[in-house]
């Protein structure tokens, strides 16, 4: 995949938007899947104590910039 900005990272953010987790997976990340995956599963378990509405809105952001700003370590390190 390309570096920031790219048309895989528009596709990995767009991704995120239906599960938070899917966009990194397409980026081959795939901790990074699970852990988002899992967080937001958390937050929607949590909305019964109120917290829950506060969390998924901030997991939904997270995943999306995660993916849209996502550059692979040999792009950085070159």
């Amino acid at each position: 995949m390309s570096g920031q900005g790219s048309g895989g990272n528009v596709i990995a953010a767009i991704c995120n938007i239906f599960f938070p987790g899917l966009g990194q997976l397409v980026q081959g990340r795939i901790g990074a899947a699970i852990g988002f995956f899992l967080f937001w599963v958390i937050s929607g378990a949590l909305t019964w104590v109120l917290v829950g509405w506060v969390l998924l809105p901030i997991v939904y952001i997270w995943a999306i910039i995660d993916a849209a700003k996502f550059r692979p370590y040999y792009e950085r390190h070159g």
